[in-house]
């Protein structure tokens, strides 16, 4: 028998070590065949001759999460719609007739004048306040047609600096001031708290002739970040609630329990709304996210909802190799170790905060960066998609990214029905 030398028996075992490891490494394929569901909105945006960067909302998916949203609230609350996180008019007016809610809360100047204009019998309360200019502003712009719409604002105040400037602008503009306070019932972004202060803002709006008190908004997502072990988020919980009934107590003794209940006692957002059980705290609760779900609201508490809304944009180029700049040398071993690099696609635009949804298993390439103009994505030796066709992903949240793809397509029964437009970009 030939003798074997030391060298090959090191290369040897260096080549069965490196197998070995590389077995051990190997990621899982992730790729499949695609999902039946988007390749019949991939259908309808083709026959609605769709072919850029495009915001889907399905609308029978929106239906139930609408059905769903006023099935659990308790009896007695109010909804009310976050513009913000469905910024279009034609979408906010769809939720409301479904609904049958007519309040809103408004972020910022140009989205508080276009819903003054469009809808001047909603009822909006600021769910930040907004800078003594900006409210000056809204007056002078408000078409005079549509003054009503100024009486059915709350405009929020934090501190007793801001309390005073609307009560100058009051004066100023000749014009009555619905004032809803802001509490800080925990997440610490600014706000009251239970004290001489808050009850001192409270005997200047009593003393007033020109403002008046709407009520107070304690707003508490910090609860659904909390773990429920050792009981940690009940605490908090009880804690802000605890805080809320504090400040109604100082309300009632300055205004009149009479005058308290029938007030605003806003609460909650998405995250945080299935927690109120009852109107003894909040009377009305803030919800707009959970009705298009983005991926930042897959949560326990909102399990029973689906998402509603999707990016689609088109796969410009499709190609059966991964190939990094002055890195080819190491592509083939990178494709040996992950058969999620076995395709790659570039689409249509990209760097949007959205996660791939199908094709299945596809994902951003980490060393080649996004890119707003051709972002590339990878995908395993079963992913199914030619140029032309849509690649879908998901938001992570809907209030700026619904701003990115102008009108809204409105997907339902297989067919794009309707677009919706959006405020501009500014809102």
């Amino acid at each position: 028998m030939a003798k074997i030398g030391r060298r090959k028996i090191l290369i040897g075992g260096s080549v069965v070590a490196g197998g070995t490891a590389l077995a051990i490494g190997r990621s899982s394929d992730e790729s499949g065949p695609r999902q039946p569901y988007f390749l019949e909105m991939q259908k309808a945006l083709k026959a609605a001759n769709i072919g850029q960067p495009t915001l889907v909302i399905d609308r029978a998916r929106l239906n139930a999460n609408i059905d769903q949203l006023m099935s659990d609230l308790p009896d007695g609350m109010g909804y009310r719609i976050v513009a913000k996180s469905l910024p279009s008019l034609d979408l906010i007016g769809y939720v409301r007739a479904r609904s049958g809610t007519d309040r809103l809360m408004t972020f910022n100047l140009p989205m508080l004048l276009a819903l003054s204009e469009a809808m001047p019998e909603a009822s909006q309360l600021l769910g930040k306040p907004l800078p003594a200019q900006a409210a000056k502003n809204y007056f002078n712009a408000l078409s005079p047609h549509k003054a009503e719409a100024a009486a059915r604002i709350e405009w929020l105040v934090d501190t007793p600096e801001r309390l005073d400037q609307y009560a100058a602008i009051a004066d100023a503009q000749g014009a009555d001031m619905a004032i809803n306070i802001e509490l800080d019932v925990g997440l610490h972004r600014g706000g009251m708290e239970p004290g001489n202060a808050l009850t001192g803002m409270m005997e200047t709006i009593r003393q007033s002739n020109r403002l008046s008190f709407a009520g107070m908004m304690g707003y508490e997502p910090h609860l659904s970040k909390l773990p429920t072990a050792l009981g940690w988020q009940e605490r908090a919980k009880e804690g802000a609630w605890a805080i809320y009934r504090e400040a109604l107590g100082a309300a009632n003794s300055v205004f009149g329990e009479s005058a308290v209940n029938a007030s605003t006692r806003n609460a909650a957002g998405s995250p945080t709304y299935r927690l109120y059980e009852n109107t003894e705290i909040a009377n009305e609760l803030s919800i707009g996210s959970a009705l298009v779900k983005p991926t930042d609201f897959d949560t326990d508490l909102l399990e029973a909802f689906q998402p509603a809304a999707f990016i689609a944009t088109p796969a410009i180029k499709v190609l059966d190799e991964t190939r990094l700049p002055a890195l080819e040398f190491a592509d083939g071993a990178k494709r040996m170790i992950d058969p999620n690099l076995d395709k790659t696609i570039f689409m249509y635009g990209g760097n949007w905060m959205a996660h791939p949804e199908d094709p299945p298993g596809l994902r951003y390439n980490s060393t080649f960066g996004h890119s707003s103009n051709q972002e590339m994505l990878n995908g395993g030796p079963k992913t199914d998609i030619k140029p032309d066709d849509f690649v879908f992903l998901r938001p992570t949240q809907s209030e700026a990214v619904v701003l990115q793809f102008g009108d809204i397509a409105v997907y339902e029964n297989g067919t794009i029905v309707e677009s919706w437009s959006v405020f501009p970009a500014s809102a």
